[in-house]
């Protein structure tokens, strides 16, 4: 168990801060660590909600790298507000508004659809 902790450590870049109390991090590696307490058990499915939430744009970034690293180890459901976010990492997106569906689709096809840019992107 110990070689999995160490493993998803350095999957998500805290194999340097593995010494330092969680409370003790930056809310961005904080955020890190709680994908590397999943990783850490070895899911076929990783559950991501809203991990954008409360991120300065440079530790967006980090967490797009990290997701994007978790490819091939794990599928990853990305329950995400900012479409900018799930517009750079998913392949399949489901775009709901009050509760129902209105678009399903590529990033491509979802960035384009008229009740997404209504709903989502202002336009």
């Amino acid at each position: 168990m110990a070689a999995d902790v160490e493993a998803a450590l350095d999957t998500v870049g805290l194999g340097g801060l593995r010494d330092r109390q969680a409370g003790a991090l930056a809310y961005g590696h904080q955020r890190a660590l709680e994908v590397a307490m999943a990783m850490a058990l070895g899911p076929e499915l990783l559950i991501l909600d809203e991990p954008s939430q409360g991120l300065a744009p440079s530790d967006i970034e980090a967490l797009c790298r990290l997701v994007r690293g978790l490819a091939g180890v794990a599928t990853v459901l990305l329950i995400e507000h900012n479409m900018a976010v799930v517009l750079d990492l998913a392949s399949r997106v489901t775009v709901m508004d009050a509760g129902r569906i209105i678009a399903e689709g590529t990033p491509r096809e979802i960035e384009a659809h008229p009740d997404v840019q209504r709903a989502y992107l202002g336009r």
